[in-house]
């Protein structure tokens, strides 16, 4: 599959999908997209140079030389950072596309096709590259490197990069004066969309994956575990990803079995089956090895039994992931939102109650473009400040 350009579409028919009577009433647009999802563009053409490097894939041949580099357990020693992809590929490619080429992450890139200037990030995204936040700058140790030249200026989420361009506007009808401004992961989209506003407080996306974000009063990273911490504005959102979440689910069951099945579970009842529910071999976080193999089985007879006990195993990795931030010194979680599409099964949450021993409710708003949208709000309030 050509992810690039199926992105690029996807974004080009949402656009189409905006009624026309309000396209000149938008004052600014966001995009949220998947962390560390990598792609090595042509600075020239803005064109991709080499097949965009997925959120979940791992680059263990970059990592010895990540790890030579960066201070010890950082984010970007892990073999999925996007430090390790832009390494790897910089080792592999031998030819003159070296000098133009620039890295951007997936919500970048889009957003690059809105309003054309090259090369800017956000520093939500660029955190696994390497960036720092508390300074507000990329360290020494990574732009010493010769492949540095390759990373992308650095905005704060939210912020106008410029208007569309004019041939968007052309194509859509759009506002001349309608802003682009600099997005921000899919995790922390879905944490802004949650409107989880104080320390304790956090949100677990329930998606194809398993992300967590719990609001800080302190940073903590720690690669060994998968934890870094996200700015948002004056405090942190301490988390990590597991691979583990709705596309195993997927996997095993359609939607329609997935509704009856869970509507025969009783989530006050713990199960005693005891799984690592994977798509593939390899866990981010609370534990990162790239090498874990998925563990489904043994299969009862019964699939309520056998959902009951993915479930559960997939609320156990959750709680060990919140013991686990807790134990590093992030703030202790207090309550959880939860955003994704695992938020519509209540007997799942339930069952996430009962393992955590936590309030769990539903945010408002469950989905991270809700999150990007508030992003853009918060832009078109900036551009007209600085106008």
């Amino acid at each position: 599959m050509d992810w690039a350009l199926s992105w690029k579409t996807t974004l080009f028919l949402l656009l189409e999908d905006v009624p026309s009577h309000l396209r000149q009433t938008i004052a600014a647009i966001s995009i949220d997209g998947t962390s560390a999802t990598t792609l090595i563009i042509d600075s020239n053409t803005g064109e991709p140079l080499w097949r965009p490097f997925l959120y979940n894939e791992s680059c263990p041949d970059a990592l010895p030389a990540v790890k030579s580099i960066a201070p010890e357990n950082h984010t970007v020693c892990s073999s999925s950072s996007t430090l390790c992809k832009l390494v790897s590929w910089w080792e592999r490619e031998a030819g003159s596309n070296k000098k133009s080429a620039v890295l951007l992450h997936q919500a970048d890139w889009l957003l690059w096709l809105l309003h054309g200037k090259m090369g800017v990030s956000d520093y939500n995204n660029a955190l696994k590259v390497g960036y720092d936040p508390e300074l507000d700058a990329y360290p020494s140790w990574l732009l010493s490197q010769p492949y540095s030249k390759l990373l992308p200026s650095v905005k704060a989420p939210g912020t106008s990069i410029g208007h569309l361009k004019e041939e968007i506007i052309s194509q859509f009808g759009f506002a001349k004066d309608c802003s682009v401004c600099a997005g921000t992961t899919d995790s922390i989209a879905a944490f802004l969309a949650a409107r989880a506003t104080e320390p304790g407080k956090a949100v677990t996306s329930l998606g194809s994956t398993l992300a967590i974000k719990l609001m800080s009063t302190t940073r903590v990273d720690d690669a060994r575990f998968g934890v870094y911490s996200h700015r948002l504005d004056d405090k942190w959102l301490v988390g990590g990803a597991s691979n583990t979440g709705g596309a195993v689910l997927r996997q095993l069951f359609t939607d329609e079995q997935l509704v009856k099945l869970s509507e025969q579970i009783n989530p006050m009842e713990s199960s005693l089956l005891d799984y690592y529910p994977l798509k593939t071999a390899g866990e981010r976080f609370p534990v990162a090895d790239p090498k874990m193999a998925p563990r489904l089985h043994p299969r009862p007879e019964s699939d309520v039994e056998f959902l009951h006990g993915i479930l559960e195993s997939i609320a156990r990795i959750e709680a060990k992931a919140y013991n686990l931030l807790k134990d590093l010194g992030a703030s202790k979680v207090d309550e959880v939102f939860t955003a994704g599409g695992g938020s519509k099964n209540d007997k799942w949450t339930k069952i996430r109650e009962r393992v955590l021993g936590l309030p769990v409710n539903r945010a408002t708003q469950t989905e991270a473009a809700y999150g990007a949208a508030l992003l853009a709000l918060k832009g078109s309030f900036r551009s007209s400040d600085s106008l």
